[in-house]
């Protein structure tokens, strides 16, 4: 089982991030677009039962058909504290992916890798303790900037940190629909990234992989006593 430690205060936590964010590959291309399998990972919170329920949901990345789905619950661990999500959903997401029955080949997380403001966001806190490759999606913009990409699926725009370096891309994915923002997390390119983030999009802004970890998760807390 891959563990985490869960840091007991937030000083702990920023000297973790600082020491794992060293072993971050960025120099890999990843898995090809269209094959393998492709795990979507999201938590879902209960705030008045201190819950957290996470989902994995592996998808045959040619057809987006489900191979497979895991779920966990927990307690929250870790406060909220800006920069430091991670450490309150991680536990319960390596224990959903844990539970798979075979590691899959690339990992999609519900939000940022590199454009972080700590440059470590969960996509890369995952992708390094797990080994795998691992890229974030997220649905709205964070602290950095970037001109709107044009109009058409496909289309993009640099996401730019405080010193103009690139961080990931604002991607069109629909016709005309706002943007989602790709990051890198671990051992993947940008370019194969945004890949990626096209092909399990086929009908909505949303990747596939989300999509259904997102319905998952929340039924999972739902369904918990």
């Amino acid at each position: 089982m891959t563990m985490v430690k869960t840091p007991a205060h937030e000083a702990e936590a920023r000297a973790i991030q600082d020491e794992l964010r060293a072993a971050v590959v960025l120099d890999e291309d990843g898995p090809p677009p269209g094959r393998g399998l492709v795990a979507g990972v999201d938590v879902a919170y209960d705030d008045e039962r201190d819950l957290v329920a996470a989902a994995a949901v592996v998808l045959d990345a040619a057809t987006l058909d489900v191979v497979e789905e895991r779920t966990a619950v927990g307690r929250v661990s870790f406060p909220y504290v800006p920069g430091l999500l991670a450490f309150r959903e991680l536990p319960t997401v390596l224990a959903a992916l844990d539970a798979l029955s075979a590691p899959p080949d690339l990992v999609v997380c519900d939000g940022y890798g590199l454009a972080h403001p700590r440059g470590f966001g969960l996509a890369c806190h995952l992708g390094v303790v797990t080994g795998l490759p691992s890229m974030g999606v997220a649905k709205n913009p964070f602290t950095f900037t970037y001109d709107e990409p044009g109009a058409r699926r496909g289309d993009a725009a640099a996401l730019l940190a405080g010193d103009g370096g690139v961080v990931g891309r604002a991607l069109r994915t629909q016709d005309g629909i706002k943007p989602v923002y790709v990051s890198v997390g671990h051992r993947i390119s940008l370019d194969n990234a945004c890949a990626h983030a096209l092909a399990l999009s086929p009908r909505f802004r949303i990747p596939e992989s989300t999509r259904r970890a997102d319905s998952l998760c929340r039924r999972a807390l739902r369904e918990a006593s």
